[in-house]
């Protein structure tokens, strides 16, 4: 993350991307930040995952009593940051720890509190398992975990009935993609430069409008980021 600059008027807009392991979070990250801070003038962050960091400096996964340290401090992290930035992108949030508790340790207790701070996210990206499995070192557990994880994540954000989209795709498709769900939130914002708002118009113009959140609950639903909607926004 870049050097803080002057704390902003208001909390910065936090956009979360989640998703299970290697699906590309942390450069997907990186790469939308650097982007919209190169087309937006405004001060963009991005905030890295707690969780690699923890592993790389213990050398090993946490135990279940770590949890919810690893998730308090995630959540600091990046309130820390969009204080001091008009956009903030973080590469995970609690909910993806309160996940795996699940997952790994069969703890649901994470869950309430992480999906209360998610409430405080403009738009979470939820990465989708188009990408190969790729190991890295403590961190991962395996491929057969992939599948589990997304399924755990979708459901916690259709039930909880928060704003994503789900982004696919390889390479500048699936950064293309994530740009494509975030700038309309950009409206509002007094940006030195406005050129993602030239490619979305040209969108707009094109496609029928869609919606953030997705009303079914059907546990197959991939929440296509194009669903045809109503004309008004949610």
């Amino acid at each position: 993350m870049p050097a803080s600059p002057e704390p902003v008027s208001t909390p910065g807009l936090r956009i979360a991307i989640v998703g299970a392991e290697s699906t590309g979070k942390t450069w997907l990250a990186r790469a939308a930040a650097e982007r919209l801070a190169e087309h937006t003038g405004l001060a963009v962050a991005w905030v890295p995952e707690v969780l690699r960091e923890w592993c790389d400096a213990a050398g090993r996964t946490p135990r279940p009593d770590e949890q919810a340290g690893i998730a308090a401090e995630q959540a600091r992290r990046i309130d820390e940051a969009a204080a001091r930035h008009a956009i903030v992108i973080a590469d995970t949030t609690p909910l993806t720890i309160s996940v795996y508790s699940e997952y790994l340790f069969a703890d649901r207790s994470l869950h309430a509190q992480a999906l209360d701070w998610q409430r405080g996210c403009a738009l979470t990206l939820l990465t989708a398992l188009d990408l190969p499995w790729v190991a890295d070192g403590h961190q991962r557990d395996g491929e057969h975990v992939r599948e589990p994880v997304d399924a755990l994540l979708r459901g916690l954000l259709i039930g909880a009935r928060l704003p994503w989209a789900s982004i696919a795709g390889t390479g500048e498709a699936r950064l293309d993609a994530a740009l494509d769900a975030i700038t309309p939130l950009l409206r509002d914002l007094e940006a030195p430069r406005r050129g993602l708002f030239t490619r979305l118009a040209e969108r707009e113009a094109a496609e029928p409008a869609w919606r953030w959140a997705c009303d079914c609950d059907a546990p197959d639903c991939e929440h296509a980021l194009r669903r045809l909607a109503a004309p008004e926004r949610r």
